[in-house]
């Protein structure tokens, strides 16, 4: 039985060092398990957290497929979109890595889009966990190219303005009525001594439980500054620690 876990959170709140820290966990705890990391974030950079080197996207087939010149004489479309999503999937001993980036230009990507969630739905059979990283609108969610979520998680800084916006992304969810069993809101880059309880109003405004808090780490920091995989953090590390703490108390 596959997991699904997406995350969501707007720019600058520690979405993607959550998302790769928690993949870390899932490496090391669930050894022997198939895991599928899905970088759903127009801006993408999941992979640079991972040690992953990206060549094409998922954005980049859906412009190419816009051309039917580009498909091989008796090969359907249906086919050749199956085929370059295969090719375009990176995979590594540890793990699987799929990066969606932005597709651009005019025109509608229905067809295209419905062709990649079916896609994803055969590829759903293949991993114990697929963990997504959404942009703050979660727009893969909300055309559900990407559906039968088991748990959502949000992140925020700490500041109200960072809560509000998390509150906003459960709204969405709530809109478009996705299927989500358990939602969770975290809360990172807190200074290690911070108090939060001045968000408490905000954070129940939100109608999301709060999983945990994860500290600001000055390792996280030195990992990002020098280009170094976050996954390779050592174990003592307050950001690698909370995240633990987190994904046992939401019982992954």
């Amino acid at each position: 039985m596959t997991t699904q876990i997406a995350i969501a959170g707007k720019g600058g709140t520690g979405k993607t060092t959550f998302t790769a820290l928690l993949l870390r966990y899932l490496m090391r705890e669930k050894k022997g398990k198939a895991l599928l990391a899905v970088d759903a974030d127009a801006n993408a950079n999941l992979n640079e957290a991972l040690g992953l080197e990206v060549e094409n996207t998922i954005g980049d087939i859906l412009m190419t497929i816009k051309d039917p010149r580009v498909i091989p004489p008796g090969m359907s479309k249906d086919i050749y979109m199956e085929f370059k999503v295969q090719e375009s999937l990176i995979e590594s001993e540890a793990l699987d890595l799929l990066v969606m980036g932005n597709p651009q230009g005019p025109g509608c990507y229905c067809y295209p889009n419905d062709l990649l969630s079916k896609y994803l739905e055969k590829l759903h059979a293949n991993y114990d966990y697929i963990t997504i990283d959404n942009e703050a609108g979660m727009e893969h969610l909300s055309r559900r190219i990407v559906k039968n979520i088991d748990y959502l998680i949000v992140s925020s800084d700490a500041s109200a303005r960072g809560v509000r916006s998390a509150r906003r992304i459960h709204e969405i969810v709530r809109s478009v009525k996705l299927e989500i069993k358990e939602m969770f809101l975290i809360i990172s880059r807190a200074a290690e001594t911070s108090d939060i309880s001045f968000l408490k109003e905000e954070i129940e405004k939100t109608g999301l439980q709060l999983a945990g808090i994860i500290p600001y780490d000055p390792l996280v920091m030195e990992y990002d500054l020098k280009g170094k995989p976050l996954v390779g953090l050592p174990q003592d590390s307050l950001a690698v620690q909370a995240v633990e703490k987190i994904v046992k108390t939401m019982n992954l």
